[in-house]
């Protein structure tokens, strides 16, 4: 089956970031956005540059998405899915919404911290692991996942791999299992404290 991507953007967005808004941000910053949104990132960028704030890296990101960066990230996008994804590899985040320079609560990161370290501790007291598997296109990890069963069972795990196009992490409490391994996107296990992503752990 042949697949073609398009690009779907918002229209009409105007940017009308007061002075006083721009000064809220550091003087180095990684550009960030959704799709969506591209077309007003490029005019951030302008505006930013032409305010003499160094944009060290401008990309588009997914829920999914890993960075390298040591610099703060700005967000242009909706809602916080993108953002949470990005709070635990970038030292502060800081987002767009109506014109407006938002930085994240520092306490709302630390929270997700928590959650991750609280994730991990049930991992490694699991005796029944579940590994979750999309069969979404550029999701899909069942060769990782059946590895990674082999190598629990070899730590005297007990390991199941689960399979679906669309993970709902509200129907695996239906399950006898105690602990869930995710190698589908990354964002999945940020709303939960009982599933890790497969690159959170070391086997």
């Amino acid at each position: 089956m042949k697949l073609l991507y398009i690009e779907s953007k918002l229209k009409n967005l105007e940017l009308n970031l007061p002075i006083n808004e721009i000064k809220k941000l550091p003087r180095r910053l990684f550009l960030a956005y959704s799709i969506q949104y591209k077309d007003l990132a490029k005019s951030m960028k302008i505006l930013l540059e032409s305010n003499n704030i160094k944009i060290t890296n401008f990309k588009q990101v997914l829920g999914c998405s890993k960075i390298k960066t040591k610099e703060p990230v700005l967000l242009i996008g909706t809602g916080r899915f993108h953002a949470t994804n990005l709070y635990l590899q970038a030292p502060e985040i800081y987002l767009l919404e109506n014109n407006k320079i938002i930085r994240v609560n520092g306490e709302e990161i630390e929270r997700l911290k928590i959650q991750r370290k609280s994730a991990l501790m049930k991992f490694l007291n699991a005796e029944k692991i579940g590994i979750l598997v999309s069969t979404k296109l550029g999701q899909e990890n069942l060769k990782q996942a059946i590895t990674l069963k082999e190598k629990l069972k070899k730590k005297g795990k007990q390991a199941y791999v689960f399979m679906s196009n669309n993970i709902n992490i509200g129907e695996l409490e239906n399950f006898n299992i105690d602990s869930w391994i995710n190698t589908a996107c990354p964002g999945l296990a940020l709303d939960s404290n009982n599933i890790v992503n497969i690159h959170e752990i070391k086997i």
